[in-house]
């Protein structure tokens, strides 16, 4: 069985195992605490490379690692990842968008508003901001036109972009200025097989 190392708050461990319950793969869920320092463990090191979630583990012991890698290994073969050659590499563009512009400038915003210092770190914010809603607008213009970013169909494209696009707000970001990306995230969390990111027992 596949064993994914997540954590409990994680947007790019959440995107994995949407995609993971979506294509009906069974799978084992190794939550690490990270505020422990889980990732710095010897043993994770030497199945995470860069030291971070999520890190989905073969049935053979190999490891693949980063969202997006992981994204686009397992929805090889599926609807989720179109067969034509230019299409993939309209997945891979938004997939890399995702990672390059929006990242780093919602999640860790998200991150100091839920450690409570949000104030302190006022300054670092708004640098973020600064690029992240230019980002976020062409995110929006694109889905004023499309249902969904690739195709015309729902991909592990959207996938990749839902996870901390969907949680902007946690950071501070003024979503209500987006109104086709809000109504992306409707329709994203209508698909079948759709799981908050935490799950109760």
């Amino acid at each position: 069985m596949l064993r994914l190392y997540d954590s409990r708050l994680s947007g790019n461990a959440w995107k994995v195992r949407i995609l993971l319950t979506q294509l009906g793969i069974p799978f084992e869920r190794v939550t690490l605490d990270l505020a422990k320092g889980a990732a710095s463990e010897p043993a994770f090191r030497a199945k995470s490379r860069f030291a971070r979630v999520p890190v989905l583990e073969l049935e053979d012991g190999r490891t693949i690692v980063e969202s997006a890698a992981i994204m686009l290994y397992l929805a090889e073969g599926s609807s989720l990842l179109p067969d034509d050659r230019y299409l993939r590499a309209e997945v891979t563009s938004w997939l890399t968008f995702e990672q390059a512009d929006l990242l780093r400038a919602l999640a860790l915003p998200r991150f100091y508003h839920m450690r409570g210092i949000a104030n302190e770190m006022a300054g670092r914010i708004a640098d973020f901001q600064e690029g992240a809603y230019v980002a976020l607008a062409k995110l929006d213009n694109w889905l004023a036109t499309h249902e969904w970013l690739v195709d015309n169909r729902y991909t592990i494209a959207d996938i990749g972009m839902y996870g901390y696009v969907s949680m902007a707000s946690q950071g501070g970001y003024d979503m209500t200025r987006f109104p086709s990306i809000a109504a992306w995230i409707s329709r994203f969390q209508s698909q079948p097989g759709w799981v908050p990111l935490v799950q109760e027992a």
